[in-house]
């Protein structure tokens, strides 16, 4: 049986207001947290024993999933005290693990939606006798990203922090979130104290000679780190875009829980979600947007790539685009929203308002 770590603890702080209440991997993507795709998807590659890294609303995971149950997978929770960092929460989780020290362990980070071959990943791990292997994937544009040269065989060459110039730019490989690890290079990682596996443990395995081999993988990938992503994300899984078997057979341009009302004369397009309880308004348009559950949007109003979370109420006439807006907030009738615009949980928007972009 092969184990897997999946981290989901950091606060989610450019999703807020949405992540006040929920920790960012449970916020539901087509329906269903994050984590719950991604464990789904970790469950057809053969994994069959997960270690969910936990931190920020640590109890809200084991609610939901329980111990595995539901989801065919054995579910262990390791809780950190303080934030250890990426490599002190491998190294933290691998407390848990049974395997030996020979065996492989894949990593998941808990903010990334990928159509990853998995399988594909250990089985280069194994043919290299590799002590990582890091999935990589190719952008357009690499400055936000640390960048992963690799040589002709496929081994890691060095870890580039963001460039800040053009003549920095060596490649458009990244780190793409997922790694496979030999059990002992995680044992290797201090216990108990923060580390960062990208800034110090894996420039540590090269400069120690270890075997680190990169896997490029062209398949999908996002990092569903800000609220356009999310809805990006969301709206994906629903067109088929992004794989994940618990959207499976429910591919079209929307998807909508049985127990929504939607009036005939709505419009819902580019893969919008409309969740359990809520209603959609004669005429309005919703258009590749997250319609979380019992949310009330009013007739002639229009959403545009925005998230509307749990209980919240939109007039008629509205108009949001590219908004986030919190669990049981009111937005008054023929209020505009513009791009980058949040409203924080409970808060009321006057109707006739024009709400814009949210500054930290």
């Amino acid at each position: 049986m092969i184990e897997a770590i999946l981290l989901v603890g950091g606060q989610g702080t450019r999703l807020r207001p949405l992540t006040i209440s929920t920790p960012k991997p449970m916020l539901p993507v087509a329906g269903f947290p994050c984590t719950e795709h991604q464990i789904s998807r970790a469950k057809e590659a053969g994994i069959g024993r997960i270690i969910l890294g936990t931190s920020y609303r640590a109890e809200v995971f084991e609610e939901y999933f329980d111990h595995g149950q539901d989801a065919g997978v054995e579910l262990v929770y390791a809780v950190e005290d303080e934030p250890l960092g990426t490599g002190g929460a491998i190294r933290n989780a691998a407390n848990h693990l049974t395997c030996g020290p020979d065996d492989p362990v894949v990593i998941f980070n808990g903010d990334v939606l990928t159509g990853l071959d998995i399988a594909g990943l250990i089985e280069k791990w194994r043919e290299a006798e590799a002590d990582v292997a890091l999935y990589l994937t190719r952008v357009e544009d690499p400055r936000a990203y640390g960048l992963v040269p690799t040589d002709e065989t496929g081994r890691v060459l060095e870890f580039r922090e963001k460039p800040t110039t053009p003549e920095e730019i060596v490649t458009d490989q990244i780190n793409a979130g997922c790694y496979v690890f030999r059990r002992s290079v995680i044992d290797s990682i201090p216990d108990g104290v923060p580390v960062s596996v990208e800034r110090e443990t894996f420039p540590a395995l090269l400069n120690s000679g270890a075997t680190v081999i990169g896997v490029v993988d062209e398949g999908y990938w996002l990092d569903l780190g800000t609220p356009l992503a999310f809805a990006q994300g969301s709206a994906d899984l629903v067109l088929g875009n992004a794989p994940s078997p618990l959207v499976a057979g429910n591919v079209g341009d929307s998807f909508v829980d049985s127990s929504a009302q939607v009036s005939p004369t709505a419009i819902l397009r580019n893969g919008t979600y409309v969740g359990p309880g809520a209603t959609i308004g004669d005429s309005a348009i919703v258009d590749a947007s997250v319609i979380f559950p019992d949310v009330v949007i009013g007739e002639n109003s229009i959403v545009t790539k925005s998230i509307v979370s749990a209980g919240a109420v939109i007039g008629t006439g509205v108009v949001i685009t590219e908004a986030v807006i919190a669990e049981l907030a009111i937005i008054g009738d023929r209020s505009i929203l513009e791009s980058g615009a949040r409203v924080f949980p409970g808060e009321s928007v006057e109707p006739a308002s024009t709400v814009k972009a949210w500054v930290d």
